[in-house]
């Protein structure tokens, strides 16, 4: 069996020496999702299979260090088997996102500012489809007005906008109380709507 060599330590664990039971390969990811609540540890070896490549590539997108993106996916993979939340709706894979770079962000602290922390980690590598999108914006209205927020609210939008957090969680990241997180949401919002008129 051959697993991707930077697979986290527990993902590798995990995953190494199974025996494939069954016909998983054809399984859909709700049914495999369905055997790991099960505790079924093929189920989980073929999720990892599929996911963990597009998602060790997302993250390194985001962190250029290897070591962080191997155990934000090792974190993401263990918080499926310890508890596989996903209710049935939308996409498994959208799923995993979410719980990769939770896990990513988690890993990444402490920080004082995400967006600095995160484009300091960064090297010369191709931009994430998010990146080529703000780069093209960059310059257009829209990013001359982002850019004019002050840090604190383009942090915010930051992290709950392009990084689908919900406030609790980006109050969490950030260091700040979830009311906090919405008053700058709403701030930045104004702000923006009114750079926009």
């Amino acid at each position: 069996m051959m697993v991707n060599r930077r697979a986290g330590s527990w993902a590798q664990e995990v995953v190494q020496g199974i025996e494939m039971d069954g016909d998983w390969e054809s399984a859909s990811d709700a049914t495999l999702v369905a055997a790991v609540r099960d505790v079924d540890r093929t189920a989980l070896h073929e999720l990892f299979v599929r996911h963990e490549p597009w998602l060790s590539a997302r993250l390194s997108h985001r962190c250029p260090d290897p070591a962080v993106v191997d155990e934000a996916i090792s974190d993401t993979f263990l918080a499926v088997w310890r508890k596989p939340s996903w209710r049935g709706d939308g996409d498994v894979g959208a799923w995993l996102w979410g719980i990769a770079i939770r896990s990513l962000l988690h890993r990444l602290r402490p920080r004082k500012n995400v967006v600095e922390r995160l484009a300091s980690l960064r090297g010369s590598q191709v931009l994430s489809a998010e990146e080529e999108v703000l780069a093209r914006v960059q310059y257009s209205d829209v990013g001359v007005a982002l850019e004019r927020l002050s840090p604190e609210l383009r942090a915010v939008v930051q992290a709950t906008v392009l990084d689908g957090l919900t406030t609790r969680e980006a109050g969490q990241l950030l260091g700040i109380p979830s009311g906090t997180v919405k008053s700058r949401m709403s701030r930045a919002r104004t702000e923006l709507r009114e750079a926009l008129l």
